[in-house]
């Protein structure tokens, strides 16, 4: 059990079964259209050939969230973290849809740009090694970060990011899930 950030192909995200998150996706494209934007509707399913991306969030977020608390505005802070659900698209602000979750009573839309601009900078901050960093898979970062190898790159590339490992999953795990969002053109949600 926990909490799973997973990507959301575009058969859940306009389903109207149990798990579809079509009621959050009409209520997205009626707010989008009172904007004056186009409606979203999702790229390829997230498992058509590319994977998808699922990640436990287990470890505890308080070196996470004095990171975000020194480092970024509260708005900032809160586009960040605060949503429910991330979709590939430029949003001037926040959509707040009356559609409760699992895990929140109303649902924030972010849009991955604005997430992706954020964890980018959190990740300089604490000299995230990118370039081992997995990107996407089913449970890659979790495992990576708290089944051994992240645990080894740290004692041979030290920095603020090895320092506390919880904090840098969290880091990782925000500026990954924006990245596939927009690679994929599909939102990612909680489960």
């Amino acid at each position: 059990m926990g909490v799973y950030l997973v990507s959301v192909d575009a058969r859940d995200w306009l389903g109207q079964h149990e798990g579809g998150h079509g009621k959050t996706a009409a209520a997205l494209n009626e707010e989008l259209r009172r904007r004056g934007q186009p409606p979203y509707l999702p790229g390829e399913p997230s498992g058509s050939g590319s994977g998808w991306f699922e990640e436990k969030m287990s470890p505890s977020m308080e070196g996470f969230a004095a990171l975000c608390r020194a480092r970024l505005t509260r708005a900032e802070e809160e586009t960040l973290c605060g949503w429910t659900v991330l979709v590939p698209l430029f949003l001037d602000r926040e959509i707040e849809l009356p559609i409760g979750t699992a895990y929140a009573d109303e649902t924030l839309v972010a849009g991955a740009p604005q997430v992706l601009a954020i964890a980018e900078r959190l990740a300089a901050v604490l000299g995230l090694p990118l370039d081992v960093i997995p990107a996407t898979g089913n449970l890659a970062l979790t495992q990576w970060f708290l089944d051994g190898e992240g645990r080894e790159v740290a004692a041979a590339r030290p920095g603020p990011w090895a320092e506390d490992l919880d904090t840098a999953f969290y880091a990782a795990v925000y500026l990954r899930a924006a990245q596939y969002s927009l690679r994929h053109g599909c939102p990612m949600a909680y489960s």
